[in-house]
C-alpha cells in the first residue's frame, strides 16, 4: 500500500460515505448471517488502515491482519490499548476463526485462489467468510492501478471461484443506483488515462457526502429482502464446506 494511500485512508474512513456505507452493510451482514447472540472471534484480514475494526468489536474479538508495515504499526500504535483487538503480525497457526472479513483485499492479491483455501482453513466448523470485491473487468483503470489491484471481477467468475471451498449464502452486486454515473465518470478517466483516486477518495462536502451515504444505506436495507443485479461492488457470504 503506499504511504499516501494509507494516510488518506486514515483521515477519510470515519466519514467517507464509501467508507460509512460499507461498514454499515458489512455490519449488517454479520448480524444476519453470524451472530447467534454469543461473543465471535474476527478475523479481518487485509485491513488497511482499521476502517471496520470499531463495527466488528460490537461482535467480539477482533484480530487484524494487514501485511503493510506503516499500516500495522499504525495500527499497534492506535489499538494498543484495547484487549479485545489484537493487530497481528502474521496469521496465528493454530487459531479458528466464526467469522473472516475481507473488505476489498481479494482484488489486491494476485493468487486470490490460493488465499481462499487458505482462509478457508482458519474457519471453525460452518464458519462464515464475507467478502467485497470491486466488479466489472471493463471498468478497471488508472484508480485500480494506483490501488495495486490485479483485477476487478465478474459476478460468475467471483461466484464459482468460492464455491468449491463455501457454500454461498448471499451474494449480491451493491453500489446500485450510483451505478450508471460512476461508471460513464469511470469510462471518461479511463479513456483520458486520468489519476482521479484523491478526488473521489477525499470526503466531498457535507450535504453531498450525506445523501451518498444516505443512498448505500437504501441499499443496505433492501439487501435483506433481494438482490441487485449489477452495481460498481460485490458482496458475498459464504459458510465454510467440510470437504
Amino acid at each position: 500500500m503506499q504511504k499516501s494511500v494509507y494516510l488518506r485512508h486514515i483521515k477519510n474512513q470515519k466519514t467517507h460515505w464509501w467508507f460509512h456505507g460499507r461498514r454499515n452493510l458489512i455490519f449488517s451482514l454479520i448480524k444476519r448471517f453470524v451472530y447467534k447472540k454469543k461473543k465471535l472471534r474476527i478475523l479481518d484480514f487485509g485491513c488497511g488502515s482499521g476502517t471496520n475494526i470499531k463495527a466488528l468489536l460490537n461482535f467480539g474479538e477482533v484480530h487484524a491482519y494487514e501485511k503493510d508495515k506503516n499500516t500495522n504499526q499504525y495500527l499497534l500504535s492506535k489499538y494498543k490499548n484495547i484487549k479485545k483487538v489484537k493487530i497481528l503480525k502474521k496469521i496465528k497457526q493454530n487459531y479458528l476463526y466464526d467469522c473472516i472479513v475481507l473488505a476489498d483485499v481479494l482484488e489486491h492479491i494476485k493468487d486470490d485462489k490460493k488465499i481462499l483455501i487458505t482462509l478457508r482453513k482458519k474457519l471453525k466448523k460452518e464458519g462464515i467468510i464475507l467478502l467485497t470485491v470491486p466488479a466489472y473487468n471493463f471498468l478497471f483503470s488508472k484508480k485500480d492501478e494506483v490501488l495495486k489491484h490485479f483485477r476487478r471481477y465478474e459476478y460468475s467468475i467471483f461466484k464459482k471461484l468460492l464455491m468449491k471451498d463455501f457454500k454461498v449464502l448471499k451474494i449480491s452486486f451493491f453500489n446500485t443506483i450510483l451505478f450508471l454515473p460512476i461508471a460513464i465518470i469511470t469510462v471518461f478517466f479511463k479513456f483520458l488515462k486520468f489519476d482521479y483516486i484523491n478526488e473521489v477518495e477525499e470526503t466531498p462536502n457535507v450535504f453531498i457526502n450525506k445523501i451518498l451515504y444516505l443512498i448505500l444505506r437504501l441499499e443496505t436495507l433492501l439487501l435483506k429482502y433481494i438482490d441487485f443485479p449489477f452495481g460498481m461492488s460485490i458482496i458475498l457470504v459464504g459458510e465454510k464446506k467440510n470437504l
